[in-house]
């Protein structure tokens, strides 16, 4: 996988690129908002995997310009936050997935895989951060989901691909797709990762402890 690193410490970044390497091309570095999407511009990786905090434009502008821009490459976020407001605002940016600092290495390979594959991950640390915040507000109502986009949104939730999904479930990908779209225009969602965000706060998926 080809990957372009942002943060703001340019230590931090330069040494996950050793440790990362050579199982993930890393094609690009930098130190700003504005030089991680010249980088992504200029790299065109699969992956650009980036700090929230960072000067000049923030991650989640960064993100959002990337979606806007450059559609074909994914956004995962690195953060030292488990903030339940900054994993809002990297869904709605468009980011893939959502990541803290204190993840494994192998954490972080796994994760730039699954989002190059086109699907969407968060730390489970983030999760279960959220479940708990969750836990104290008033749950809504569902709103009415049939039993098969139910089940379509617990696999969503879970990381599998439509593909994977398709297999899951004995129907085609295009069926697949066609239950996501309803599902999020049921849910009034804008993508798979605020699908799950959903899906953990109304508790329909079991998370990793």
């Amino acid at each position: 996988m080809r990957v372009v690193l942002a943060d703001r410490r340019e230590l931090f970044h330069r040494g996950l690129a050793g440790l990362l390497e050579p199982e993930v091309a890393v094609v690009g570095q930098a130190t700003d908002g504005l030089g991680a999407f010249e980088q992504a511009q200029l790299c065109l990786p699969d992956v650009l995997l980036m700090d929230t905090d960072l000067p000049v434009l923030t991650g989640f502008e960064v993100c959002a310009r990337v979606k806007e821009a450059l559609p074909n490459v994914r956004v995962l976020m690195l953060s030292d936050s488990g903030a339940e407001a900054d994993l809002i605002a990297s869904v709605r940016a468009g980011a893939s997935g959502y990541l803290l600092k204190d993840s494994s290495v192998r954490e972080v390979i796994d994760a730039v895989n699954v989002v190059a594959n086109g699907q969407s991950l968060f730390s489970a640390a983030v999760a279960i951060t959220m479940l708990e915040q969750s836990q104290a507000e008033p749950s809504p109502a569902l709103p009415q989901l049939t039993d098969r986009e139910m089940q379509v949104l617990r696999l969503v939730a879970t990381g599998r691909a439509n593909r994977d999904i398709a297999r899951d479930l004995f129907i085609s990908e295009n069926t697949v797709k066609n239950h996501v779209r309803n599902i999020l225009e049921k849910l009034r969602l804008h993508s798979r990762m605020e699908a799950v965000l959903y899906a953990v706060r109304q508790k329909l998926v079991e998370l990793p402890s």
